[in-house]
């Protein structure tokens, strides 16, 4: 893990302002609007400024929303246990446009008994979007749990079918 002081820059989107966190090297974040205290924690405070990553980041999540981008390229850095790291990458498996459930998550990841668990992580998932929590649902398939609320999870998802069936 670096130690490097992370710069932040704010971006405006289709979901609200996304504040962006990356060092030289990797990003690190993309927090919400309404972010709640601590769910995503930094060993140095970032400072407003900002570098090549998030400059990339930025592009890359204006072509998302714009919808010419389904998947992100930048270096990311994880900050989190083993577990959560692997729950947080088996993220980037799920297609563009398409769901998964916590239960099926867990089983992508080796541990088919550990949904609430998988759960829990996915609430800590610092890189919203770019590693996309949105798109996990509950097993009957109703919307739940998301750092950026349930209306923006919805939006999320219809923005991506709507870009999926063009």
């Amino acid at each position: 893990m670096t130690t490097t002081t992370p710069y932040l820059v704010r971006i405006d989107s289709p979901v609200g302002e996304l504040r962006l966190v990356a060092t030289a090297s990797a990003l690190i974040a993309v927090l919400w609007p309404e972010e709640r205290d601590g769910r995503v924690r930094f060993p140095i405070e970032p400072v407003d400024g900002s570098n090549a990553i998030l400059d990339r980041t930025a592009t890359q999540l204006r072509e998302y929303f714009e919808g010419t981008r389904r998947t992100f390229d930048v270096p990311l850095e994880l900050r989190g246990t083993d577990f959560q790291q692997s729950v947080w990458l088996a993220l980037a498996e799920i297609p563009f446009a398409e769901t998964s459930t916590y239960s099926k998550q867990a089983a992508a990841v080796g541990r088919p008994r550990a949904t609430r668990a998988v759960g829990s992580a996915n609430g800590r998932n610092p890189l919203s979007i770019v590693l996309p929590c949105h798109r996990i649902v509950g097993a009957d398939g109703r919307l739940a749990g998301f750092a950026g609320g349930l209306d923006t999870k919805r939006w999320l998802l219809d923005h991506e079918r709507t870009v999926a069936a063009r």
